[in-house]
Parts: C-alpha cells; structure tokens; sequence
C-alpha cells in the first residue's frame, strides 16, 4: 500500500458533452479529470507551471495510465483524489475517481513526472527543493 503525502480532491458533475453514443463518459475524458486533480495537488505545495522553484525546472509527463473500474454517466458527481507516491527519481502522482452517489470507484490511475532543468536536460533525481516543497 502506498503512503498517501500531501493527498488533495476535487469534485466536479460530469457534463453532458463528456459523454459518448453508450451514453457513458468516453475514455480519454478521464485523463482531463486527473489533469484537474494533478494540478491542484501541484499548486498546493507551489509546484504549478510556472512556480518551479525559480522557475528553474520543468515537469514532463512521461507516463499516465487509467484503469476503468464502473462508468460515469452524464450528472454523476465526482471526486478525483490526487496525491504523491514515489518522488525520488521522478515524480509518482497516484488518483482515486468515486462516483459520489454510489460510493463505488470509477477508476485509477498515475501519472509519472519526470524533472528536467529549463534547457530540456532529465535530471536522474528530483531536485532536494522539490522534494521538500512536497514534504518527502
């Protein structure tokens, strides 16, 4: 089981126009809520594009995946929750998506971050002042 740091959620009804001809939200449609989530839990510890300690970093996704566990439907409510895993060679953000009304998972997924400085270079290891904006 991975230790939950510096966990956030957000909460949002699923639009109308998120939702394919089976009348389910389509697939990709995911990706957008954890992007919502990933986003939030960056700007709470000062790590949103932009605030990168400097800016001196940058963050590139390298890795995402979902897995779909029960289907959202068009008004269900949602929390996305985010929160950070792994932080020592790149960043691990793991989510937890819950239908509201059901109290069932809908899905899980990550997102893999890795650091590289302002000219493109991956950096092996996440920077020690990122680290500890994160609190790891």
């Amino acid at each position: 089981m991975t230790t939950k740091l510096r966990e956030v959620a957000i909460e949002l009804e699923v639009p109308f126009h998120d939702i394919d001809g089976l009348g389910i939200v389509w697939h990709g449609h995911y990706y957008k809520y954890l992007e919502i989530a990933r986003t939030r839990l960056l700007r709470s510890v000062g790590l949103d594009a932009g605030d990168i300690i400097g800016p001196r970093f940058r963050f590139v996704v390298v890795e995402s995946h979902c897995r779909y566990t029960s289907a959202l439907r068009y008004g269900d409510c949602v929390r996305v929750s985010a929160w950070f895993g792994d932080l020592r060679h790149r960043i691990r953000i793991l989510y937890d998506v819950t239908n509201l009304a059901t109290g069932r998972r809908a899905a899980r997924g990550h997102t893999i971050l890795a650091t590289t400085d302002l000219d493109g270079r991956l950096l092996l290891e996440t920077p020690p002042g990122i680290v500890e904006r994160i609190g790891g």
